[in-house]
């Protein structure tokens, strides 16, 4: 998910922050919850409570998505409390307002790992933010876990070697881009399509390159490509450069804010093909700025739907329109409601808060049967699970099918 432009702007902050983090946590570990030695960092179980951070965009450009997963984080936490929490221990779910900007979420992380003194942390919601917190989460020896945070280097950095504290629930780019193209080509079946893309955002770029060497494998040709940067309004002239070149699918990686103007404006010039993207189209806004009638032949790559039978979607489904007002779970509310099951059973599994003893609990985690799927986390921290394909009828999100990893 998104990534925020400003991280090199900030990259001096992050290494002071970070080396502040690390002398403050050489003082600051806690306690093991379970009799294990606390000698892997971390926080604290105070008294009959387990200390939980949610470092997440509740204000800024990206609110729907933090503001989501803290609404399915909450249900999570009341429901694991509700039966007697962890070990007869109650989850108190500490939450800082990143504001959606890197610098922003690297305070906050430094805030809950060395004031509130937690055990892990739900990260941002949107990549950029989620790597501005990596070394803070390594430094500290305090597990992160981003629930919709799909960038590779999250987890994996550019020399191989994997950040050692950092996690995720959701699957990566660049499987979204090739779900993305299977489905285009074998249920679509497009053959010469175009790519739109935000040529800032590594999120677009990767889901675009992963795209684009899928669809060739498949046979497709990519007969136009064309490129917009965040925050722009009008696109009409990349949309009428590619009516020009008559694909017959368009591919738009992207976030709700910029694609839902793109999607209305394609319509308006007369683009009536199948228009896809991923996760980050999903958002209420989107219908907002698009227009119900203009989103019909749209689909999306997502990570769970709540019109899909299965029954323990449709239990979150009833929990969460219980306490939230017959409001439907999108993906983000399902994406921090599993976030912070997969932390719980972690530290149950661990019998400790020691920061090291959850992280390998993390790490070992197998066939975890969640909402957005059953997964199994690989050698890179990343789920094995699958994707769901939904597609927008009439301004609602509408199940297609499932796809496996």
């Amino acid at each position: 998910m998104r990534e925020n432009k400003k991280l090199k702007k900030f990259g001096s902050l992050l290494v002071a922050s970070s080396l502040l983090a690390g002398v403050l946590a050489g003082c600051g570990n806690g306690d093991s919850s379970g009799g294990g030695s606390s000698s892997g960092g971390g926080g604290s179980s105070d008294g009959d409570t387990i200390k939980i951070g949610a470092n997440l965009e509740l204000s800024g450009n990206v609110a729907s998505y933090g503001s989501s997963i803290g609404l399915g984080a909450d249900l999570a936490v009341k429901e694991i409390n509700d039966k007697g929490g962890i070990d007869g221990k109650k989850i108190e779910l500490i939450k800082v307002d990143n504001k959606s900007e890197n610098s922003e979420a690297t305070a906050a992380a430094l805030k809950l790992a060395t004031q509130d003194k937690v055990v892990a942390m739900l990260a941002p919601a949107t990549s950029g933010n989620t790597v501005a917190t990596v070394q803070i989460a390594n430094d500290n020896k305090i597990p992160i876990v981003t629930g919709s945070g799909t960038a590779p280097n999250i987890t994996v950095n550019d020399d191989d070697s994997v950040n050692e504290y950092a996690f995720r629930t959701c699957f990566i780019d660049p499987f979204q881009g090739i779900v993305a193209a299977n489905f285009a080509s074998n249920e679509l079946k497009a053959k010469n399509v175009a790519i739109f893309a935000d040529n800032a955002s590594d999120y677009a770029k990767g889901l675009a390159k992963s795209f684009k060497e899928t669809i060739t494998k498949n046979g497709g040709k990519v007969v136009k490509e064309e490129a917009y940067v965040a925050k722009d309004t009008d696109f009409r002239t990349q949309l009428t450069n590619i009516k020009g070149e008559k694909p017959d699918f368009i591919f738009i990686p992207g976030y709700y804010e910029e694609v839902g103007l793109i999607v209305k404006q394609a319509r308006d010039l007369g683009i009536d093909v199948p228009l896809m993207g991923a996760d980050g189209w999903d958002s209420p806004t989107l219908v907002e700025l698009a227009g119900a009638k203009a989103l019909n032949n749209t689909y999306i790559t997502n990570h769970y739907s709540a019109e899909d039978p299965d029954q323990k979607i449709q239990d979150f489904v009833k929990a969460f329109k219980a306490a939230n007002n017959d409001k439907a779970p999108d993906a983000f509310n399902a994406l921090g409601y599993d976030t912070v099951y997969y932390i719980a059973d972690a530290i149950k599994r661990a019998g400790s808060t020691d920061g090291e003893a959850i992280k390998n609990a993390l790490a070992d985690t197998k066939d975890l049967s969640l909402v957005t799927g059953t997964f199994t986390v690989d050698k890179n921290h990343n789920p094995i699970k699958t994707a769901t394909v939904l597609e927008f009828k009439d301004g609602k999100q509408v199940f297609n099918s499932k796809v496996n990893p």
